[in-house]
């Protein structure tokens, strides 16, 4: 009951709460966004939901679309701004993703959607991973998000697909304001974000 009732209502619920809450705060961002050169605020991309269903996340722009003289973007480090680094390690720039809450795309717990170039490169059981809508935050955010491997995340992941209930809800929201407020595990050593997934060989 709680996972297709309960859990999708809360959602929304608290989804429109934070929005109008935080709605003052995105205005500011925005406008800071523009101020610092950024022609685009919002950032669409194609990701993997439930399912294995495509949608487009909707994040804050954190980084620039400066290329190399050859015509390639250049590397994330190089691309994030000081505004960009600092909407990430207060989560600001996931923000907008409530609205892909409300629109029932995503919910605020539950593995993080990832591209769609991922899929062919998943096991049998870390595609499992998609049998619950994607989340703002998970399981996998708040034991080390960005700083520990990709098969680590996809472990915690599955563990939460098998484990969903409103203590384990509860307990991840916590912790994740937690983590919000410490700033931790932005970015993987060395990475400006996290490095891309290449498959488990």
């Amino acid at each position: 009951m709680y996972k297709k009732i309960i859990k999708p209502l809360l959602d929304f619920l608290i989804a429109l709460v934070i929005c109008i809450l935080t709605l003052p705060i995105l205005l500011v961002v925005i406008v800071l966004l523009k101020l610092t050169g950024h022609k685009r605020v919002f950032f669409l991309q194609s990701r993997v939901g439930i399912h294995e269903r495509f949608f487009k996340v909707i994040k804050l722009r954190t980084m620039t679309d400066k290329k190399s003289a050859t015509g390639e973007l250049l590397p994330d480090a190089e691309r994030l701004t000081k505004l960009g680094a600092f909407l990430r390690k207060t989560s600001i720039d996931e923000l907008p993703q409530l609205i892909n809450v409300l629109k029932g795309d995503m919910s605020l717990i539950g593995p993080r959607p990832l591209l769609i170039e991922y899929l062919q490169r998943y096991s049998v059981e870390q595609k499992r991973r998609h049998l619950v809508k994607p989340g703002i935050t998970g399981w996998a955010q708040i034991n080390g998000r960005n700083a520990i491997s990709w098969a680590k995340k996809f472990e915690l992941d599955v563990w939460y697909v098998d484990h969903i209930s409103f203590l384990t809800d509860l307990k991840i929201l916590i912790l994740t304001f937690m983590k919000v407020v410490g700033g931790n595990d932005i970015s993987k050593e060395g990475h400006a974000t996290t490095e891309p997934f290449m498959g488990n060989n």
